[in-house]
């Protein structure tokens, strides 16, 4: 029976998820919901592409948003030139069409990576990430000086209802746009994971490991970062080509460091070690800063917040977590586990609680009650002794959770 049904084992993740991205649109409504989705499609191409960088390669890059966002600048110009043409109806961008703009941005987001990295490759570590961070920067000052390419603070604009119209789609809605951006979404995660199993992704994970014994049996780790640098700055390119479709809009923010920072902060939170790991950290990442920025004024801390906790209780994220307990149940030890976690949980969980509280109290005596508060119910009077006792209380609790699930921990191994 296993064998019978060996076959199915690495399709199942496939077809599962091709299935949900069809079956979406029916139990989703509303134009602001399938926006959200396209931003969570765009930064899950975005944080996969970084995540070949340093979660294969082991090459810690704050500049990876200089691919993302000139191959966003090359489809939205391409984007420009289709309206052009489609006046005149002659040329090759008469015929080309929006839905292909995504190939336009991996090819802008290749070729950059091809002319910087050959000198960058040639370090890494602490070294290599200076450089991209100067890379970045760079990047990010020049294009002020450029304003007919990059448009200056205003950005480029452009109209994605041009060009030759496929399957009836005319990109007029979020939720036209969202069929596109589940279909390059699906091609573009399946082309990362193939990558992930062909000689060069095996030989980034050696790379990452060990590069002096990689130099040793004839491999130079410069050629092989140079290849991924290129691989991870292609696909970083079709995120922007996604970006410019969905947003009809590049300005020079795609360009700079908080854009490098966010890749960052999806890849980590979601767990480097993992491959579907930064697709869990862009998720949850893109769902708080849609969400809670609508309720709170703080939803960038709390964000950096969710960051810090990972970093602190679970380094190998939040798909590091899943995979440990798949792991533990198909080893049939997971009851031996699950209650050192589940304390885990438990202790982040009342930390989390008391931080939260502290974070609404300090904002109320500032600035008054936002909705967060007010949807949570919360009316504490910050002058009350009683109020800070309770949070104290969350944070002991938190604390002593903890240090009963590590020692249990400790004595179970």
């Amino acid at each position: 029976m296993n064998k019978s049904l060996s076959w199915w084992r690495p399709v199942a993740p496939w077809a599962i998820s091709a299935l949900v991205l069809v079956t979406l649109p029916l139990v989703v409504a509303g134009n602001g919901t399938f926006s959200i989705i396209n931003v969570v499609a765009i930064n899950i191409v975005f944080a996969l592409s970084y995540n070949m960088l340093l979660g294969q390669g082991g090459m810690l890059s704050f500049g990876h948003a200089v691919f993302f966002g000139l191959g966003a600048y090359g489809a939205i110009h391409a984007m420009n030139l289709i309206g052009e043409a489609g006046y005149d109806g002659h040329g090759f961008w008469a015929f080309f069409p929006v839905y292909l703009l995504p190939l336009v941005g991996f090819a802008c987001g290749a070729l950059a990576a091809l002319v910087v990295g050959w000198p960058f490759c040639r370090r890494a570590g602490t070294a290599f990430a200076m450089i991209t961070l100067g890379l970045g920067e760079l990047v990010a000052a020049g294009s002020q000086m450029v304003p007919t390419v990059f448009g200056g603070e205003a950005g480029v604009f452009s109209n994605r209802m041009v060009g030759p119209v496929w399957f009836g789609l005319e990109l007029a809605q979020p939720a036209d746009v969202y069929w596109f951006m589940a279909f390059w979404t699906l091609v573009a995660v399946f082309a990362m994971w193939a990558f992930t199993r062909t000689p060069l992704g095996r030989m980034s994970n050696a790379v990452r490991d060990n590069a002096d014994r990689l130099q040793f049996i004839g491999y130079p780790p410069r050629n092989l970062r140079f290849l991924v640098f290129i691989a991870a700055g292609g696909f970083a390119g079709l995120g922007g080509g996604m970006a410019a479709v969905n947003y009809e809009i590049v300005t020079p923010e795609s360009l700079g460091l908080l854009t490098s920072g966010l890749a960052l902060l999806m890849a980590a939170v979601g767990g480097l070690a993992v491959f579907y790991g930064p697709m869990v950290g862009a998720i949850l990442v893109t769902v708080m800063n849609s969400l809670l920025s609508d309720y709170t004024d703080a939803s960038i801390l709390y964000v950096g917040l969710v960051f810090l906790a990972v970093v602190m209780f679970a380094p190998g994220g939040l798909g590091g977590g899943i995979e440990q307990v798949r792991l533990a149940w198909r080893r049939g030890d997971l009851g031996a586990h699950l209650p050192c976690w589940l304390g885990g949980a438990l202790a982040v969980l009342l930390i989390a609680l008391g931080l939260v509280s502290t974070i609404e109290l300090v904002y109320q005596i500032s600035h008054g009650r936002d909705k967060l508060a007010r949807l949570l119910g919360l009316e504490p009077d910050p002058a009350s002794p009683l109020v800070w006792l309770g949070i104290i209380t969350l944070f002991a609790a938190g604390y002593g959770v903890a240090r009963v699930s590590g020692r249990y921990r400790e004595a179970r191994a």
